[in-house]
């Protein structure tokens, strides 16, 4: 496992050395992400743009509005939750016995 993480070691920052010269040499805007095996996040971006301008960028290329998606998804989520919590709230009223017309009786 040692030498792997040397070699996961070496190996990052010789491309973190490529990406810092692709930005200047070209000025190019990179920006790299990698999680190691032990789950640690290593990340280069150029100076010259944030992640978010990155993301921005990248979602105009490819036509795919990200930020919106997980917009969506964050809404259907709530909505599942509220739906959860308002039965929850229903069946606790239920049981301290607020509620019994909604049982039928």
């Amino acid at each position: 496992q040692t030498n792997r993480q040397v070699t996961y070691s070496k190996r990052r920052n010789g491309l973190f050395k490529k990406a810092h010269e692709l930005t200047v040499l070209c000025d190019a805007k990179v920006s790299i992400l990698m999680i190691s095996s032990t789950q640690k996040l290593h990340e280069y971006i150029s100076p010259s743009i944030t992640t978010k301008q990155m993301f921005d960028q990248c979602q105009k290329a490819v036509g795919v509005d990200v930020w919106n998606t997980h917009y969506e998804r964050m809404q259907e989520h709530l909505k599942k939750l509220k739906d959860v919590n308002r039965n929850l709230r229903t069946e606790i009223r239920q049981r301290i016995g607020e509620s019994l017309n909604d049982l039928g009786y």
